[in-house]
């Protein structure tokens, strides 16, 4: 390996100096925390580590603000996928930790990107104890969005989602439409839309390209669909929507 000269010199360095690394369990347990939705618990725990915040930690850059904004970017990624697994909307999620990104790329503090970075964790952790108040989801539910998610490209059918999580189809549309108020077509449907928003918002894929990407059978068909969802085309939508997305991050 091409690295293994630059990893043992580093580690060589690292226990000359005494350096130890947070345990990874601790670590575990505070994107478990933020999961759950314990909000007196992130802010007991960002009290503790905010005193000494990169105790633990290695250096991933020489200056100062990049190191703590690649540690932020870290933390927010980590926190956005485990609230994904507790239950929270894909695109809501990702879609957040744009924006504290985007919060932090302006600031060239190092104690204000700490300070964003319990912000940022303080919010995801409010909005999963709200979403675990208000929207008690089944695990299969749970286990049929993720895939639905994870699998936006191909093709999803209700026969192929019930042997995904193990129940009959015609139990598993019944369950998902009590649980979610919708059929698994309609919430697939939304999905897509919502995801050709976030792209249409924050990327420079073309019409055709993001129609393919989340399986389209064309882009006429894609522009239809996202028409009868939001009243204008996917074209319109990036005119009103990109540029105050550029303007944002200026």
């Amino acid at each position: 390996m091409k690295t293994d000269r630059d990893l043992n010199y580093r580690l060589y360095i690292q226990k000359n100096d005494g350096f130890m690394r947070s345990p990874f369990e601790r670590e575990l347990s505070a994107y478990r925390m933020v999961q759950a939705g314990d909000i007196e618990g992130i802010k007991k725990r960002f009290e503790i580590i905010r005193r000494n915040f990169f105790e633990g930690k290695g250096t991933l850059s020489n200056d100062p603000v990049r190191n703590v904004m690649y540690h932020f970017v870290t933390a927010v990624a980590l926190v956005a996928r485990f609230c994904i697994e507790g239950g929270m909307d894909h695109n809501t999620a990702y879609t957040l930790s744009d924006i504290f990104i985007q919060r932090a790329d302006k600031l060239n503090d190092v104690d204000r990107i700490i300070d964003l970075l319990g912000e940022m964790q303080l919010d995801f952790t409010e909005r999963m104890r709200t979403l675990k108040k208000e929207n008690v989801i089944s695990i299969h539910v749970r286990k049929c969005i993720d895939y639905i998610y994870e699998h936006l490209h191909e093709e999803l059918t209700l026969t192929l989602l019930a042997a995904h999580v193990g129940l009959n189809p015609s139990y598993l549309s019944k369950l998902f439409s009590k649980e979610k108020g919708m059929s698994i077509k309609s919430f697939i449907i939304q999905a897509k839309v919502s995801t050709a928003e976030n792209l249409l918002r924050y990327s420079d894929f073309s019409c055709l390209e993001i129609s393919l990407a989340l399986g389209f059978s064309s882009q006429s068909a894609f522009i239809s669909v996202f028409k009868k969802i939001n009243g204008i085309t996917p074209k319109k939508f990036r005119e009103l929507h990109y540029l105050d997305v550029m303007e944002q991050n200026k």
